[in-house]
């Protein structure tokens, strides 16, 4: 095996770069929530709420220069949540599940460089088979957006007091997730539910670049592929014994990439 310190030659790769990033919490109070025809008749009967879960289901990302301030771009993020909730409608009774949408606005202005080439490629395809000529696409930024599923902090049942307020049109692919079309219009004095959700996400401008990099070897892969005809006990008995979820780490004892550091 050929030792991987030694430097063998520099190329040229097609990369990624990321020019720049910002990370942020957000708390989202209040947010109006979206439910079914069905959904929306038993939160009419409802005492209190409680929320179960919650999710991103799909972010939807415009980028735009700024004008006058060359380099920099506008990203238009709406984020669109899915919220399981438990309906208490009357006392000493289980509660009823339902679930809506939420959905949340937030603009970040980043430097991404500039860039006017126009890119043509094609897609490589089965063998005796044409080439197909991809989109002729240009040399623009994208916005990369990560996101953990934000942690419920409250959620309260509430009148609506401005039906024209916080209303928006979902789209038809994030209702499919409930399976049907939530309920977008209601008058005014209708009572539905507000939720408040906490929020960390990172968002970069990720542009590809040609970068030379070193290369000291080839990756090959030193580990061998574990057959899967063992007897399912024999598989068993080789996992580890899970011994951090009976005895959860402490705050101290736990490392900043476990996700419980202080955050950005």
């Amino acid at each position: 095996m050929s030792d991987n310190n030694s430097f063998k030659e520099a190329v040229c790769i097609d990369a990624g770069r990321v020019y720049d990033s910002c990370c942020d919490r957000d708390c989202l109070e209040d947010l109006r929530c979206y439910f079914l025809p069905a959904d929306q008749a038993l939160i009419k009967r409802a005492q209190s709420v409680k929320t179960r879960s919650a999710e991103v289901l799909n972010v939807y990302i415009d980028v735009e220069p700024v004008s006058f301030n060359r380099g920099y771009y506008s990203c238009d993020l709406t984020f669109f949540f899915l919220v399981e909730f438990d309906l208490f409608i009357t006392p000493h009774a289980a509660p009823s599940t339902v679930r809506g949408i939420a959905y949340f606005n937030k603009k970040v202005i980043l430097y991404g460089s500039d860039g006017n080439v126009k890119v043509f490629s094609n897609n490589v395809t089965l063998e005796d088979a044409m080439d197909m000529q991809m989109v002729r696409t240009q040399n623009t930024p994208r916005c990369v957006v990560q996101s953990v599923d934000p942690i419920p902090l409250s959620a309260r049942i509430g009148e609506i007091r401005d039906c024209y307020e916080s209303s928006c049109c979902i789209p038809n692919c994030i209702c499919g997730c409930l399976g049907g079309q939530v309920m977008t219009e209601l008058e005014n004095g209708t009572p539905t539910i507000f939720v408040t959700l906490g929020l960390f996400t990172i968002v970069q401008l990720v542009r590809n670049v040609q970068m030379l990099i070193p290369v000291y070897d080839f990756c090959i892969p030193e580990k061998q592929c574990d057959d899967t005809t063992d007897h399912p006990c024999d598989v068993f008995r080789k996992i580890e014994f899970p011994t951090d979820e009976f005895f959860p780490p402490r705050q101290g004892d736990c490392p900043d990439h476990f996700g419980c550091g202080t955050g950005c």
